[in-house]
């Protein structure tokens, strides 16, 4: 599969969209602990190279993303496009989907039951926005380095944490995270935490336009319940 992203990287011109990004953090001259790309992708482009990848993207996006990951780390090594850059997991990608196909298992909707949304793959969500958070930071990546000095995780990106969709803060930046080799407690690298804008959006769904008319030809009662939208 590493070898069709690749291939769809190269024809739709993400993969020169990449190399464009990769300049622009090697021209910087400064260290990161992690670099994000975002990479567009169109499903049906391709499920047609390849049907396994193209499933693989819809329903598991996550691990989906770590085969490009993979694929633009031998990129960047190969083509030597950031100089910086130590280790794979300092690469951060989001796959942005152009659409989804339009089924509808595709599309959330929180007045249907039964719910069945445990999966982390894509949906589409429609609504109407009726209140907006302000704009604060949440932490992107962050770097961690072992407390023992003999320790051989004491330098380097050994501990690397970048933020997930759906996680928490507490995820990516806590105090109790301990090294894998000597047990030792790691301490976050302040000087490499790489910080990212969220806003927070209250939706309800649109058939509550439904409701506010005053008047309903349908006798069944309904409840409609806001929810809660993170924009990262």
């Amino acid at each position: 599969m590493r070898e069709i992203a690749l291939v769809y990287l190269d024809r739709s011109g993400g993969l020169q969209k990449f190399v464009h990004d990769c300049k622009k953090y090697n021209d910087s001259k400064q260290s990161y602990a992690v670099y994000r790309f975002i990479i567009s992708i169109n499903p049906s482009d391709i499920a047609e190279l390849d049907a396994t990848l193209g499933n693989y993207i819809l329903h598991n996006p996550i691990q989906a993303a770590q085969i490009f990951q993979s694929v633009c780390f031998i990129a960047v090594k190969t083509l030597s496009l950031i100089e910086q850059l130590q280790t794979e997991t300092q690469i951060s990608i989001l796959l942005k989907p152009t659409h989804l196909p339009p089924l509808p298992s595709y599309v959330l909707s929180l007045s249907a039951f039964p719910f069945n949304y445990t999966s982390q793959r894509f949906y589409v969500s429609e609504g109407i926005a009726i209140a907006m958070g302000t704009v604060t930071k949440y932490t992107q990546g962050a770097r961690f380095l072992c407390t023992e000095e003999t320790c051989p995780f004491s330098e380097g990106f050994r501990y690397v944490r970048v933020h997930l969709p759906g996680a928490t803060e507490s995820a990516t930046v806590r105090n109790d995270f301990v090294c894998s080799s000597c047990s030792s407690p790691l301490q976050e690298d302040m000087q490499f935490r790489v910080l990212g804008d969220k806003q927070i959006v209250e939706m309800i769904d649109a058939k509550v336009l439904n409701a506010l008319k005053g008047y309903s030809n349908d006798k069944s009662h309904f409840r409609i319940q806001t929810f809660t939208v993170f924009l990262r």
